[in-house]
């Protein structure tokens, strides 16, 4: 029996989520897009010393002040001042010693070698973000560029981090060229270009080589089956997901000992598809052969799936005001292909891509019912595809 798309959803994420690899100390480009696997904390204060916020005089005891000594500039140490002293420092700089306030370059009057002016303590104080050992981001925090800042400036270099997990994509099908235009029966395959790069934006470390077309017998299948779970955490097959005199991959799943975690989401369009898993952990994603089933796949299974092994949570769904009515396709989930002001696309077949191409994303119309017009619904996005 079909599942539903929501339950789908939760039960690839559970499942990457329960089967991730034990974190690593990654440098910062290699955890961007995964999670912290243990708190952030600072290793040392932060700022590590009293920082001025503007460029002014710093000064010490009461006014007017006396001009003294060098420029204060930002990787610098000070020497100290004492009363009545005061001495030029940029933005950035350690405060002196001894400094009680600071006059902002446009607001001071300089007369000669004195500085008078309004003066306030306008620096950062040491430990005033963090303090030395204090947890900054809890784990699980998704690593994004921000986090990478924070990090560098709490002192480190690498953070604790579940890798981008090794993916491959099998095509299968007779039927597909590599090359040229659809021609003698046969079609040209699209999901082979496109998907890697779907797997690449969803967190996956992406074999450059995809094996296939193989070739529609079941030794073939479960050859290139074992061959890529041999290399990858996840494989991604196109076709071969339904029950058809050459498809033969759920006979190929049994033949290399796979369970199922999905099979068939009660979604349309994009039905045929599932999850296996290999009784030594590695995850296969069938997807439909219909280049648009393929896609909404990627999103109902793939995109969850990664996320739980990177350590995230699952991924939130966009939403969507809706310029015109969806219909609903009875008990499944319909997934209708919109552009960003909410209007339907055309060319939005199973086996089409051109509406594809010019979406936001698939507005989410719930079993049982119909989007109206004015609507806000959520929101499936693709990976890759800017909304």
């Amino acid at each position: 029996m079909p599942i539903g798309w929501a339950e789908a959803r939760e039960t690839a994420w559970r499942a990457g989520y329960d089967g991730r690899r034990p974190a690593a100390v990654l440098p910062f480009g290699e955890s961007v897009g995964s999670a912290l696997a243990a708190p952030l904390t600072a290793a040392s204060d932060l700022p590590a010393f009293p920082t001025s916020a503007v460029d002014a005089w710093a000064v010490a005891g009461e006014g007017p002040w006396r001009v003294t000594g060098a420029e204060v500039l930002a990787g610098s140490v000070p020497a100290p001042i004492g009363p009545g002293e005061a001495v030029k420092i940029a933005t950035g700089a350690q405060v002196p010693a001894g400094c009680e306030g600071l006059i902002r370059l446009e607001h001071a009057e300089l007369s000669g070698e004195t500085v008078t002016g309004p003066a306030a303590r306008e620096w950062r104080e040491t430990g005033e973000e963090a303090k030395g050992g204090e947890v900054m981001l809890p784990v699980g925090t998704p690593i994004s560029p921000p986090v990478i800042g924070l990090a560098a400036a709490a002192g480190h270099s690498a953070l604790p981090a579940h890798p981008r997990p090794p993916a491959r994509v099998v095509v299968f099908g007779d039927e597909l060229l590599t090359s040229g235009a659809s021609r003698d029966g046969r079609v040209r395959d699209s999901l082979g270009p496109m998907i890697p790069h779907m797997l690449d934006a969803a967190g996956a470390d992406v074999a450059a080589e995809t094996l296939g077309p193989v070739a529609d017998t079941l030794a073939e299948h479960v050859a290139a089956l074992r061959a890529a779970t041999a290399e990858a955490d996840l494989t991604c097959t196109t076709g071969g997901t339904m029950v058809g005199p050459v498809d033969h991959l759920h006979a190929a799943l049994e033949e290399i000992g796979a369970d199922y975690l999905v099979n068939t989401v009660s979604v349309r369009p994009g039905f045929p598809m599932l999850l296996a898993r290999t009784k030594d952990g590695r995850f296969i994603a069938g997807l439909p052969g219909n280049p648009q089933s393929a896609v909404i796949a990627v999103v109902t299974l793939v995109v969850p799936l990664l996320a739980g092994l990177r350590g995230l949570p699952l991924p939130p769904l966009g939403s969507i005001e809706l310029a015109e009515r969806v219909p609903g396709r009875g008990p499944a989930t319909h997934l209708a292909l919109v552009d960003a002001a909410g209007n339907r696309l055309p060319h939005h077949g199973s086996a089409m891509l051109r509406g594809l191409a010019n979406a936001a994303g698939f507005a989410v119309v719930e079993p049982e019912s119909e989007a109206r017009a004015g609507q806000r619904v959520p929101l499936a996005t693709v990976p890759g595809v800017r909304s």
